[in-house]
């Protein structure tokens, strides 16, 4: 929807070491920069950042990237979210192309109620630290609740005055929107007059993964046993409770830097964990977790502890989901709290150091424990123990992802001993679940195909750390070549580009590059420098195309640096890559028509060894003899010895 126009400003702008920096201490090393790695715990930094290149990679964890890329590791963002970001740090105004009347009406909408939370929370904060009824009442039940004013203020914690429309007038006032502050949930109109839905009450805000406000969750301070504990926001354009998890905006980096995410119910039981130095926690809000939700915290780690209180609701709690997690490939444990405590009072009870002790030596397997707990219910009913087999191994063919065989079959395996049942029959019974599973998605997508539906294959992700077999380590180093050193002149009458062009036509691209992705980067690179349009490295790293860029990012080479001290041992200038790209490119372009040669000769000799007709044969031994001096030739001008 950003217009190509403003992204264009936003890239000329970028710095990746000020924007790299702004997250990450970067020390300077010769050309580049290094630092602590902000995505996998170190001592001794790995995390190299490449101004010229303007790329980033950690020689430790493996991860890399361009500036965009980092935001959208580091931040959690999405591609549209990190441009933004940039847009607002560089004072770019962003331009958005036409969108229909309904998604302008729908943005609109968004925007405001974006607008309204914010002055809410800026009202309820204002409210709860300068007025007398907020510092009386709210302000020290917070206080007296061990929360200190830097944690408070952390969370932005508010409170809503008594009076049946202090925020309503306020609001009123400075001009809201009627409509739409009801759609927020902040007021409510009975018998046409507005008032305060949260009167009286605590206020917790609910961010989104940027940090703005989508919603509230506001606190009863007195006993009232006709009022509800907490009320939220109704769900809006903005505030959808599946998708939220209270606290994900202020333990992103921490879950990320932990690999571990703590789940937890309330609110409070957050904002106290966090006080503590425990800032890998976010809360469900005590509703059953979504497939949303789990997969907000699988950006971050494929580990859930969820720790909840350990009474009989605090179990069923903790068990809701649970299939759902186990789909998402996550691994989960439970910590269920003891001597009726929640999170918050025990984490007070006993201290950060004995609280983390506890969690650490307290976590139990999940379907284990869920076994666990039904045998004890079962006693010896051997059909309630019929029922639990059956129920375990349906929760076991929840685990079918290829990459999840073994700790299937190892489920398989304890859960067997533990109901004293023969391995092989809950094998058996774990394949017919899953045979189920597919014969009805198979008839799921067979019913939707017969009504036209289209259906979008799941787009492929590239894994830029995986090993390369050599041919497509020369096919790298070739496109490498070709976006480096493009645009240097190759000749008084031709750039590199224009040569490297002209010996993939004589060879055909196709034959020459086997990777599909690469051959695009190629045709793109082409298709720009036609055009006019400049295909620097830079155009590709930040290309909208997040599966080029990623490519791009992978196969760029930081720059080997001289020791000064190894330079003292020759005279004279040391040739860089700079010195030499002549001799790459050549060298290159040279490797892949190898490679195509003797991929030529295998098929030549496969058509003589069936070949029966000897005018064949001998056409076939012609074309086998002129090829192999082909390939004599390439190899002498690459220096390679060839074995006859």
């Amino acid at each position: 929807m950003i217009t190509q126009n403003t992204i264009q400003q936003i890239l000329s702008r970028i710095d990746i070491v000020e924007i790299v920096g702004s997250f990450v201490k970067l020390k300077k090393r010769g050309t580049n920069y290094i630092g602590l790695c902000p995505f996998h715990n170190e001592k001794s930094p790995s995390f190299t950042v490449s101004a010229a290149k303007e790329i980033y990679k950690c020689f430790g964890c493996g991860r890399s990237g361009n500036s965009i890329s980092f935001l959208m590791e580091a931040e959690k963002y999405s591609y549209a979210e990190a441009l933004r970001w940039l847009a607002a740090k560089y004072n770019v105004e962003i331009e958005e192309t036409e969108t229909s009347p309904e998604y302008k009406q729908q943005q609109q909408v968004a925007d405001s109620l974006y607008i309204i939370n914010n002055f809410a929370q800026k009202f309820f904060t204002n409210a709860l630290f300068n007025t007398d009824e907020g510092q009386d009442i709210a302000l020290s039940y917070l206080k007296q609740r061990g929360f200190r004013e830097e944690i408070i203020n952390k969370f932005q914690l508010g409170f809503n005055p008594g009076a049946r429309d202090s925020f309503t007038k306020e609001a009123l006032a400075n001009q809201y929107n009627l409509e739409y502050l009801q759609k927020s949930g902040l007021v409510n109109v009975r018998d046409g007059n507005a008032y305060d839905n949260y009167r009286g009450r605590i206020i917790f805000p609910i961010h989104n993964q940027s940090g703005k406000v989508l919603g509230f969750g506001a606190r009863i301070i007195k006993n009232n046993d006709k009022a509800p504990k907490y009320i939220n926001t109704p769900e809006n354009e903005i505030y959808v409770k599946s998708k939220l998890l209270y606290g994900s905006y202020f333990a992103r980096l921490a879950i990320d830097k932990a690999d571990e995410c703590l789940l937890v119910e309330g609110y409070t039981d957050v904002v106290s964990l966090h006080q503590a130095g425990i800032e890998n926690v976010v809360a469900s809000g005590g509703t059953s977790l979504t497939p949303d939700q789990l997969r907000l915290i699988k950006k971050y780690t494929n580990n859930l502890t969820i720790i909840y209180d350990g009474d009989n609701a605090g179990i069923k709690a903790a068990l809701r989901g649970l299939d759902l997690a186990l789909e998402e490939s996550l691994n989960v444990k439970l910590v269920l709290i003891p001597d009726k405590e929640d999170p918050d009072s025990y984490i007070n009870k006993v201290g950060a150091a004995a609280f983390a002790n506890f969690i650490a030596e307290n976590k139990r397997d999940v379907i284990l424990f869920q076994l666990d707990i039904a045998l004890k219910d079962a006693g010896t009913d051997s059909n309630k123990k019929s029922i639990i087999v059956n129920q375990i191994a349906e929760t076991i063919a929840k685990i079918n992802k290829a990459e999840d065989f073994t700790k299937q079959q190892d489920y398989i395996k304890q859960c067997s001993e533990i109901l004293k049942i023969e391995e092989s029959g809950l094998h058996a019974l774990v394949n017919k679940f899953i045979r189920e599973k597919v014969t009805k998605a198979e008839n799921q997508s067979y019913r939707e195909e017969r009504n036209d539906v289209n259906i979008l294959p799941a787009e492929t992700v590239d894994d830029t750390l995986s090993l390369f077999n050599k041919d497509e380590m020369h096919e790298r180093a070739m496109v490498r070549s070709l976006l480096e050193f493009g645009l240097k002149d190759w000749d008084e009458e031709q750039k590199v580009a224009n040569y490297i062009f002209k010996e993939i036509e004589l060879n055909q691209l196709e034959e020459l590059i086997d990777n599909k992705d690469l051959v695009h980067v190629v045709q793109t690179y082409k298709t720009w420098y036609n055009e006019g349009i400049e295909p620097t490295p830079k155009n590709f790293l930040y290309h909208d195309n997040l599966k080029m860029s990623s490519l791009v990012v992978s196969i760029m080479d930081f720059n080997y640096e001289i020791s000064p001290k190894w330079s003292e041992h020759f005279e004279g200038h040391i040739p860089t890559r700079e010195d030499l790209f002549k001799e790459e490119v050549f060298s290159t372009l040279n490797y892949l028509k190898l490679k195509k040669i003797k991929r030529l000769m295998d098929e030549n000799q496969h058509d003589l060894e069936k070949s029966l007709i000897s005018e064949e044969q001998m056409i076939l031994v012609q074309t086998h003899q002129h090829l192999k001096q082909m390939e004599i030739e390439l190899t002498k001008q690459l220096g390679t010895v060839i074995f006859k």
